[in-house]
């Protein structure tokens, strides 16, 4: 079974979502994980589906024009074992250049693995979340390098522990 990562990206409209869907759905894609969001008026689907052959799932999506679409075949995920603590980090102050690079490089140095990032500027305020998998026992560490960065930053920055996905 083939399983495929595919990008959507357009101007947001009301019916994206339900028109992608459809399409895959018309092809036989199982959509297994997905992400969706709004971009400053750009609307963005990331998602994993298994089922068709990556050219049967491009021809599906042809007709919706006034999008930009990616296919591409990846390797199914093995079942793999969560290997950190769930974590969440978040930042919030004025915008300036090199928030995300300077706090990701400070978890990334502690070992941790950014499992999802959003942010946001509203207004003169720039908000960063990130959900992060920590190796046990590194944490208080973390969180006293990311006071430095803060304060490099001049921006305010949390870490706490969160809860752990339950279905």
């Amino acid at each position: 079974m083939n399983e495929l990562a595919i990008t959507v990206i357009g101007t947001d409209r009301t019916g994206i979502i339900a028109e992608v869907s459809e399409a895959l759905a018309g092809v036989g894609a199982n959509l297994s994980d997905s992400t969706m969001t709004r971009l400053r008026g750009h609307f963005a689907m990331t998602l994993i589906c298994t089922g068709p052959a990556a050219g049967d799932v491009e021809k599906a999506l042809a007709p919706l024009g006034d999008l930009i679409s990616t296919v591409r075949v990846v390797e199914q995920e093995a079942d793999a074992e969560v290997a950190g603590e769930p974590y969440l980090v978040s930042v919030h102050g004025a915008d300036r250049l090199g928030i995300v690079a300077a706090v990701t490089r400070v978890v990334a140095a502690s070992g941790g693995n950014i499992t999802d990032l959003t942010t946001r500027l509203t207004g003169p305020l720039y908000v960063l979340i990130a959900e992060v998998d920590l190796p046990p026992g590194v944490a208080d560490g973390l969180a006293a390098r990311l006071a430095v960065a803060a304060d490099e930053l001049g921006v305010e920055v949390t870490l706490r522990r969160a809860e752990s996905d339950l279905l």
